[in-house]
Order: structure tokens, then C-alpha cells, then sequence
């Protein structure tokens, strides 16, 4: 009789907290104008010229379980000068903490790949995969 009220009690709180879980609200995500001031135009992606030899991809933002993820690329010639990541989820603190630290290092591995071909952030894998797709559109606009 204890094991069935010791069962029916974990069962219990489990269900709670299974139904406490809260579904992903797009209001709730972090979006960061580019380092030239201006704020790029949602999933669409695109390039500016940013001088001679110099241009800036944009790359579409890719939604992940906890929120989109963008990046705009800054190329000088074929090669990645800059990264900035101008959408992540942030609807929480843990959000904020988990991308606080994955985002310098998905920028820091990357340009030193110079690809998109990188290793997910360990705990932080739904936001190393959104920003590696986004990394990845804004290169093939490169390519172009």
C-alpha cells in the first residue's frame, strides 16, 4: 500500500511538471541591430557593400525549439572578418546564460573555420545548430 501511494505521488508530480513546461513564445527573442546601426530584415537575408573589398550577408534567421537564431556575416574578400549574432533566444535568464556564453564561441570557431562547418556549444545545441544553418545561408549568398 505505501509503494502505490509513493507511486501514485511521483506520478503526480510528474504530470505537473510536464504540463508546467511552457511552449516557445517568438516575443521573447533578442534582436540586436548590426555593427553598422542598421537592423536586418527578418529571415529574408541579403548582402550589403560594405566598401571596396568589404560586404555584409545577412543570414536567414532559422527557428529553433527556444527561438530564432540570425547572423549577419562581415566578408573582406573570401574570408569571414566578422560575426555578429543579431537574434537568439533570450526569453529567460537560462536562455540569456546558456547564449551569453555559446554565442563568443560559435563566432570565435567559425571564423576560425571560416565555414559553417563547426561543432555544436555543449548545452547550448539547438542555438550552435540555428546559428550554423544561418552562417551557412548567409555563405551561400557569398557564393553567389
Amino acid at each position: 500500500m505505501r509503494r502505490a501511494v509513493i507511486t501514485a505521488s511521483a506520478t503526480a508530480a510528474g504530470v505537473v511538471l510536464l504540463l508546467s513546461l511552457k511552449p516557445h513564445d517568438p516575443a521573447a527573442v533578442r534582436a540586436v541591430p548590426a555593427a553598422d546601426g542598421t537592423a536586418p530584415a527578418g529571415g529574408t537575408g541579403g548582402v550589403q557593400d560594405t566598401g571596396a573589398d568589404s560586404r555584409t550577408l545577412t543570414g536567414s534567421a532559422v527557428n529553433t525549439r527556444y527561438g530564432p537564431v540570425q547572423v549577419v556575416v562581415t566578408m573582406a574578400g573570401t574570408r569571414i572578418s566578422r560575426i555578429d549574432v543579431v537574434q537568439y533566444p533570450t526569453r529567460d535568464r537560462r536562455d540569456q546564460e546558456i547564449n551569453e556564453r555559446a554565442v563568443p564561441v560559435l563566432n570565435q570557431e567559425a571564423i576560425a573555420a571560416q565555414s559553417a562547418d563547426i561543432d555544436v556549444v555543449s548545452g547550448a545545441t539547438y542555438t550552435s545548430e540555428g546559428y550554423t544553418r544561418s552562417l551557412q545561408s548567409a555563405l551561400d549568398q557569398a557564393a553567389q
